[in-house]
Order: structure tokens, then sequence, then C-alpha cells
């Protein structure tokens, strides 16, 4: 049978990232998109609870059914996966996104926010970002790094519960060097809120802040990047520091009675 892709984003529907990673795995199955009506990025892992979800079909373009959806990009693989895809997918993937979603950025990623809802659904999910800030970016440098993981994931599939977090360098496709399977960097951002006024004198407060990552270990994902490498991290919903659980045995009670 051929293979089912689904495929959403956190750019919006009418994202370029979105129509090239289509378009591309097309050629490897049946495609059915199901993307957030608008721009829903650092949505994480959020779901819609307190109002009412709303999909609508709003084109095919290039032989791909469309949907916008209203929600996050998580509601996004619950509401295709569930409801508009014919058929269990095969695969789900997410991106192209506009931006870096390495090192730490998974976290409050909506492009890896839709992988990991699609891992804790029992999918094989693949995230695709480039390290390009303006949607108008160019993508032919992403076209042959897309075709050799969907090709190499669906013939050899991913274990349970796991996900890819892909990230390919801001590179013309002649000069990306290659493909390193890496470990999340550590990092963090220095956030800081710029205090403004509004038109009324209220105060409010726009967030800012700074990457910071120090970690640049040959096996990292940011040094991998900075290599000019694509960057594939493996990734999963679970977690848990396992290295650590022997370490705490001293905090291990059998009742938690208080005691004088």
């Amino acid at each position: 049978m051929t293979p089912l892709i689904f495929i959403t984003n956190d750019d919006g529907y009418l994202s370029r990232g979105l129509r090239h990673l289509a378009d591309t795995a097309k050629e490897f199955g049946d495609v059915v998109v199901v993307a957030p009506e608008s721009n829903a990025s650092g949505q994480s892992t959020s779901i819609t609870c307190a109002r009412p979800l709303r999909v609508r079909h709003v084109g095919d373009w290039g032989g791909v059914a469309y949907h916008a959806c209203s929600g996050t990009p998580a509601d996004c693989v619950k509401m295709g996966t569930e409801q508009i895809c014919p058929r269990r997918p095969d695969l789900v993937l997410s991106g192209i996104n506009f931006g870096s979603n390495a090192s730490i950025n998974i976290i409050y990623s909506g492009t890896m926010g839709a992988v990991l809802e699609g891992c804790l659904s029992g999918f094989p999910s693949i995230g695709f970002s480039l390290l390009h800030h303006n949607p108008e970016g160019d993508l032919s440098g992403c076209t042959a790094v897309v075709q050799h993981i969907l090709s190499e994931v669906l013939a050899h599939p991913l274990p349970d519960w796991t996900g890819l977090n892909v990230n390919i360098p801001r590179l013309p496709a002649d000069q990306i060097k290659g493909i390193r399977i890496c470990r999340q960097a550590r990092a963090a951002w220095r956030d800081s809120l710029e205090k403004r006024i509004d038109p009324a004198g209220q105060p409010y407060y726009w967030m800012t802040g700074k990457f910071v990552c120090n970690d640049m270990e040959p096996d990292s994902d940011m040094r991998a990047l900075t290599d000019g490498y694509v960057s594939v991290v493996p990734v999963r919903p679970d977690f848990t520091h396992c290295e650590a659980i022997p370490l705490l045995g001293h905090l291990a009670k059998e009742n938690c009675e208080t005691t004088a």
C-alpha cells in the first residue's frame, strides 16, 4: 500500500516551507496537510481545551489536500490523524520551519510540539527546520535532505515513541557537507522583559532574549550546524532523566507519615 504521510507546521497553512515539504513528500506517498490558520510559533505541545476546534478544506495544491485548523500544531496532529486522514498515517511530518529548532529550542517550538504529539500517538514523526528566519528564504538546500531522510525512515522505521529533530544550515545545497546524528546541545535563552507604554499610557511588556550556547562539543547539534552539516537529533516525549534515578535513592520512602 502506498504510504500515507500527514504534514503540519507552526507557521500556518500558507507557509512556503509547508508547501515545499508537501511537494517533496508526495514523491514518497499520499499526502494530507492540516496546519494552523495562522502563525502558531512557540506553542510547544499546547492543546486547545476551552473552545471548539474548527477545520476547513482550503484548497488542493499540487495534488495535495490542504486544511486549516483553528488550533495549535499539536491540535492539528490530533485533528488530522483522527478526523481528516482516510486511514492511519505511516509518517507525521512538521515544517519546514523558518528558524532554528536546534538545542533547547525544541522545548518551545510548535514545529517540534507537533512531532512530540505524533510520537505520543504512535506515529514515526519528523520535524524539519531551516536556519533562516526570513519566510521568503531559499528552501532549495532542504530538498535533498528531506528526500534522503524520508527514504531512509520509510525503509528503516524509527523505534517506538521516537521522532527526529532535523535542522538544516542556511547554505546552498552544494555547500551542505552532510548529515550528522547528534545530541541536543546544552544551551539557554537569557530572557528579558522590555517595558513599554501603550498610546493610552498603560504599561505592557515585550519578551526579548538572547540565545546562549557554550556547548560546542563534536557530538552536539550546534557544532554540526556550525560546521555546515545537517543535524539530526532523535527525540522522545519521555522526559525521564534515567541516569539520575540511582542518585536519588535517598529520597525514597515506604510511607510519608509525619515523624516527630
